[in-house]
Order: structure tokens, then C-alpha cells, then sequence
């Protein structure tokens, strides 16, 4: 049976498993990949990540003809073994695992391109740890109505395209937020077809500081459940609660998680507006595994 070095990593408590394969060798099935992404009798975490060359993963066409430089893939699957477009955590551990490795260097100012299912994101050093810009967003997937379990009504939600599906739900309080019981899986109505991931979110009093809007935040993720961070989803949050909030909103938050907290910044650039995120990724520890 084949050996798998890997490392665990996170950034904000959302945890990953990460693993070399350059020339695209190693082809685990959905099952061996829930099975190492499994908390007790895997590796455990909240998703797997593969490092491939663009080059040698179909999927890396397209990358590589969006952006000739993006020469690493993120081939990103979720705990159950299901593939994603995005991670906006994931991708930053993912830079520190390819520069750590000599993959790939990134020097202050410098950016690196890096391909993923749902486009190429460009990767900077930040005093943060890393920003990604996770390129244009847009309101997509309605306002569908949002069941949980310990919320006693059903509650409208905001569609947010950003590579990935999510949908946004404010709530009244931190009492709420905290009696949301995210190990059941919230319903959409109607179910979009690609599923979401599920932002729910309380803003801050004030909601704007010193020109920063504050809010916080609880997500279930498609494939993974509820996570301590999820990177997308906290730029969606941000995106949501900037338009419920009108004119005057500020265009940077800081969203607060159960693992930490995350910067988001929306920007005006010549193909529509960006929103990029911010925030640390560490790398744990090393291991060998076998499959």
C-alpha cells in the first residue's frame, strides 16, 4: 500500500491535509480522501489539499489559459471527499505549504498566481500572514429561506457568488448566533443545485469603528459541516452585511470567528469590483500515512 507524506495545517482553526504530488501520480478516490480528512480514524480535518502542477491536472487547462504563471493547482476536496472551486483559508496554507517546501517563493510585493477550480487567485504576503484576492463577486442564488435547528423561524438569506456558493443569513443577537445548532444541516428553500456554504451572521455595535466595519460570524460548509473559519465565507458575510447596510458602508471588515479573525476588502479594479481576504496560515506538524 502506498506511503503519503503529508503536513496539517490551518488558518483560523480551519484545518487541512496537505500533500505533494507535482506530476499529478497520485489519484485518491472520494472515500480515501474522506478517510484521511476523517477526525477519528483519519488525519482529520476540514478538507484535503493535493499540490499538483497545473500542467498535469485537466482541470489545470484552464488555469494555466487564464494565467500562464499559475503554475501550482490547489486541488482542494472537502472532508467527504467532495471537490470545491474555493477556499479562501485554504489557499493561504496552501501558499506557506509551497514556499516552506521550495515550491514556490514570494517575496515582499511579489505575487503568486494559483489555480483553482473556480479561477486563478493571486496570493501576497501581508502583516497578517497572507492576502488572496479572491477576485469578482457577484449577488447570485436569490434570497432563499434558511431553516436551522434551534432557530425558531425560517430566516431570508442573501445568494453570494465568490468561485464558490454561499448564502448569508443575518440574525438578531449573539444569543442567536451562539443557540444555532450547525452539527445538523441548515435548509435552503429552494435548495440551489450547486448546495452553499452557510454564513450566519450578527453585526458588531457599533458596526463600523474607526472606519471598519465588525461583524460575527458562524458557517456550516457544504462537504464539511460546521468549521471554525471559513475564509469565502467570511468575505461573503462581509458582502452581505455591506448591502444590507446602503450607502456610506465601509468597503473593509473584520469578521470574527470561532477560530480568529479575518480582514475583507473590497476594491474597484478594471474587471468590476474585487474583495480579497486577509489573514494567517501555519503549518502544524509532518507526518506519514498509509492509504
Amino acid at each position: 500500500m502506498p506511503e503519503l507524506h503529508f503536513t496539517k495545517g490551518h488558518g483560523t482553526g480551519n484545518d487541512f491535509v496537505l500533500f505533494s504530488d507535482p506530476d499529478g501520480e497520485i489519484d485518491l478516490s472520494p472515500a480515501q480522501l474522506a478517510a484521511i480528512a476523517d477526525r477519528h480514524f483519519g488525519v482529520g480535518g476540514d478538507g484535503v489539499i493535493r499540490a499538483v502542477r497545473s500542467k498535469d491536472l485537466p482541470e489545470g487547462e484552464a488555469a494555466l489559459a487564464e494565467d500562464e504563471s499559475a503554475e501550482w493547482f490547489m486541488d482542494y476536496h472537502n472532508s467527504d471527499g467532495s471537490p470545491a472551486e474555493m477556499c479562501g483559508n485554504g489557499i493561504r496554507v496552501y501558499a506557506k505549504y509551497l514556499i516552506e517546501n521550495g515550491l514556490a517563493e514570494l517575496g515582499d510585493g511579489e505575487t503568486l498566481a494559483i489555480g483553482t477550480r473556480g479561477g486563478v487567485r493571486d496570493v501576497q504576503r501581508n502583516a497578517s500572514g497572507f492576502q488572496v484576492d479572491l477576485g469578482r463577486w457577484s449577488l447570485d442564488g436569490g434570497e432563499p429561506l434558511v431553516r436551522a435547528k434551534n432557530l425558531k423561524v425560517a430566516r431570508p438569506g442573501l445568494g453570494i457568488e465568490i468561485g464558490n456558493p454561499h448564502v448569508v443569513v443575518a440574525l438578531s443577537n449573539d444569543d442567536e448566533l451562539e443557540s444555532a445548532d450547525l452539527t445538523f444541516i441548515p435548509v435552503l428553500e429552494p435548495e440551489p443545485q450547486r448546495g452553499a456554504n452557510i454564513e450566519f451572521v450578527v453585526p458588531s455595535d457599533p458596526l463600523v469603528k474607526d472606519g471598519i466595519g465588525r461583524i460575527g460570524m458562524r458557517v456550516h460548509e457544504r462537504g464539511s459541516g460546521e468549521t471554525l473559519s471559513c475564509g469565502t465565507g467570511a468575505a461573503a458575510a462581509a458582502l452581505a452585511t455591506r448591502y444590507w447596510a446602503g450607502a456610506g458602508a465601509p468597503n473593509q471588515w473584520r469578521v470574527v470567528l470561532p477560530g480568529g479573525s479575518l480582514g475583507v476588502r473590497m476594491w474597484a479594479a478594471e474587471d468590476g469590483e474585487h474583495v480579497s481576504l486577509s489573514g494567517p496560515a501555519e503549518l502544524v506538524y509532518e507526518g506519514d500515512l498509509t492509504i
